[in-house]
């Protein structure tokens, strides 16, 4: 398949027209993003498809996957989609091998499937909670062991996509498994240095025209409530991750290792105050244990 110049690229692919980075920055490399479907992910392929990088698209419904890799593609980038349910190993490994064939090995990792609902902690059954931590947790583990014996060392560099870093009400399965992706990242990135690899991740803040956000604030007023637990005063937008992005598999970044870094507006440094208050509104302290949640 013929590239055409990311110049043209940045001129279809949502956000990237003014891009701060040069069109050529992922030129010849080749990246696996898992969860790319939609939202956060599929503006990081966009991004980096911008940019000069074949992407693999991984998503659980193949359909899914491969009409966001055609967008791609018809906008002059390189992209497939395969299709893995992250906890499902086997699976994983047969999507990294169409992956390979496809556009050779990795010189990024992106593992950025998640799961999420809100309810209290007495308000998640059992089965809730183990999906959650199953898709989060294991499935970057999963897509990291995969992707392995295929990314390049030196210079290969592994992201993952973390959440809050602090606690938050109503999101005890994910803040669980997320401070098991952090804690992971940070290992690797120990583990894996003298390889030449470099292990980091993201924190995203609340961002717009997402299915996490939307489940989370349904409606203007939660919303509104939302907003005010960001010292920026707004939400973000799925280009103000792939910008993070962007930067940390960059040569930029060359010396940064075991990073997760907060990409949220500043809502990290105020604490999970705020969003207690927030959800002491909304009444969350009255929520009981008869809530199933699958």
């Amino acid at each position: 398949m013929t590239q055409t110049p990311p110049q043209s690229l940045g001129t279809l692919l949502p956000g990237t027209a003014d891009s701060t980075f040069r069109p050529d920055l992922l030129r010849g490399k080749h990246a696996l993003i898992t969860g790319g479907g939609s939202g956060i992910n599929l503006g990081i392929a966009q991004s980096f498809a911008a940019h000069g990088c074949a992407v693999t698209i991984l998503g659980r419904n193949l359909e899914k996957a491969e009409n966001a890799a055609r967008g791609i593609v018809d906008a002059g980038g390189r992209a497939t989609g395969v299709s893995a349910d992250v906890r499902d190993f086997a699976a994983l490994q047969a999507a990294v091998a169409q992956a390979v064939a496809a556009h050779g090995d990795f010189d990024i990792v992106l593992a950025g499937a998640a799961g999420n609902f809100p309810a209290p902690v007495d308000g998640i059954s059992p089965n809730g909670f183990k999906t959650v931590v199953d898709i989060d947790l294991l499935g970057t583990y999963n897509t990291i062991k995969a992707a392995a014996p295929h990314l390049k060392a030196p210079g290969g560099n592994v992201l993952s996509i973390s959440a809050y870093g602090i606690p938050v009400p109503m999101q005890a399965h994910v803040v669980a498994a997320k401070a098991g992706v952090d804690a992971l990242t940070r290992t690797l990135a120990v583990e894996w240095g003298l390889r030449g690899i470099r292990v980091n991740g993201i924190i995203p803040g609340p961002i717009d025209g997402t299915e996490g956000m939307a489940r989370l604030a349904p409606d203007e007023q939660t919303r509104g409530r939302f907003m005010s637990t960001v010292p920026l005063g707004r939400f973000g937008i799925p280009q103000d991750i792939a910008n993070a992005a962007l930067f940390l598999v960059s040569d930029a970044a060359s010396y940064v290792t075991g990073v997760v870094l907060p990409v949220d507006g500043g809502q990290n440094m105020l604490g999970g105050a705020p969003q207690y208050q927030m959800f002491q509104q909304m009444g969350f302290g009255q929520m009981g244990g008869g809530a199933k949640k699958e």
